[in-house]
Formats: C-alpha cells, structure tokens, sequence
C-alpha cells in the first residue's frame, strides 16, 4: 500500500471518529449533564456532605462484602502508629465499647497465618470500609442484591 493511501484512509478514519462523537453529544446523554456546566466553565465545588450517624448496621448486597461505618469518623487517626478505629473494635474492647470485633480475617497474614494482632494488610480500615453520607444519589441506582435475584429465579 502506498503512504499516501494510508493518510487517506486514516484521515477518513479520524473524520468518521469526529462525526460520531459529535453526533453523540447531541443526544440527551444524563452522566454528560452531572456536571451542570460546559467543561471550560470552573463551578465552585459542592458543599462536603453530611455523613450518616444511625449506628445501624447496614444490609450488605453480596457475600465477601466490606460493612460500611455506620457513623461520623470525621478526625479519627488512622497512620502507621494509630488506628483510633481499634479502640472500639478491637478484641480487648468489645466488651466495654459494644462494638462489633473486626472479623477475624484482618488477623491472617497473606499465607493465611493467624496472628495475634491485626495483620499490616488489613491495619488501615478506610481502605474497604467507608462511612455513608446523607446524599441524594446523582443517577438512578438499578442495582439488584443476590437476594433478589435468587428470589426471582424461583
């Protein structure tokens, strides 16, 4: 094939990309919207929202799933020598804070070893566990637990 039949063609190739792309936007596309504003427009940021403070524990939508902090962790430290999560949750202090324990799989090493305090891996909570917030979802949430599904299978 020629050089010049090759620019051809991907010139063509990246004129239909821009057809289609513009063409897409024309639609009324809700996630392009979120934004409320062309891109090139600076919005000022949206206020930090309020977090959830039911202590309730929450239903989780499939096994294996991380439980969500029920309540405001707002100024807890959480660093390499500090974990204020474990002054409640902690083995020891279950009995006084009424908390529940962490599970007993923060206490295996990547080898599966038991040990005697919280494993390093698991030591830093917020990696899986997040607390709620009081917000309005931003697009309509169509998700269907194991429960559900097993249920309609039926």
């Amino acid at each position: 094939m020629s050089t010049l039949f090759i620019r051809q063609f991907t010139a063509g190739l990246a004129a239909a990309g821009i057809a289609i792309l513009l063409a897409g936007t024309a639609g009324a596309d809700p996630i392009a919207t979120l934004r409320g504003s062309e891109i090139n427009i600076n919005q000022p940021a949206p206020p930090i929202a309020e977090e959830s403070d039911e202590s309730l524990r929450r239903v989780r939508n499939y096994p294996e799933q991380p439980p969500t902090i029920p309540h405001k962790i707002r100024d807890y430290q959480i660093t390499r020598n500090a974990n204020k999560c474990l002054t409640c949750h902690s083995r020891t202090a279950i009995a006084d804070s009424q908390a529940p324990m962490i599970s007993v799989t923060h206490f295996m090493d990547r080898d599966g070893q038991v040990l005697g305090s919280v494993t390093p891996r698991r030591y830093f909570c917020t990696q899986c566990h997040v607390p709620q917030l009081k917000v309005k979802p931003l697009v309509e949430n169509t998700f269907v637990d194991i429960d559900t599904v097993i249920g309609k299978g039926k």
